[in-house]
């Protein structure tokens, strides 16, 4: 069974950069891992994922460019670098663990989720 947390939330002004990590055990090193968010009111969306040797990744159009994933995989850890946060970043953001990185409905596997505020 797969446990994931995340850590690294909180309130930014707009422009800054938030970097979350996610610690996984149980194995979470076999999976691929991506990143999900949830604001309120609307539907998780899918933002980007990274396969299990971390040489492969994908992300959702709207971040590509300013958010970056990565993994250590002697540490079980996964991170998401955001840069230029603007306000619709707002969300409670979920890291997952799943078959493949690039599909969604893949991901099987979520951690509790890390609030983050961006906010002038």
């Amino acid at each position: 069974q797969v446990q994931l947390i995340e850590s690294g939330g909180g309130s930014v002004q707009p422009g800054s950069s938030l970097t979350l990590s996610c610690v996984g055990s149980g194995a979470s090193g076999t999976y691929a891992m991506g990143w999900f968010r949830q604001a309120p009111g609307k539907e998780r969306e899918f933002l980007a994922g990274i396969s299990r040797p971390g040489t492969n990744t994908y992300y959702a159009q709207r971040v590509k460019g300013r958010f970056a994933i990565s993994r250590n995989t002697a540490s079980n850890t996964v991170r998401l670098r955001m840069n230029s946060l603007i306000s619709d970043d707002t969300a409670v953001y979920f890291c997952a663990a799943g078959s493949l990185y690039s599909d969604s409905t893949s991901f099987y596997a979520w951690g509790r989720g890390t609030q983050v505020t961006v906010s002038a």
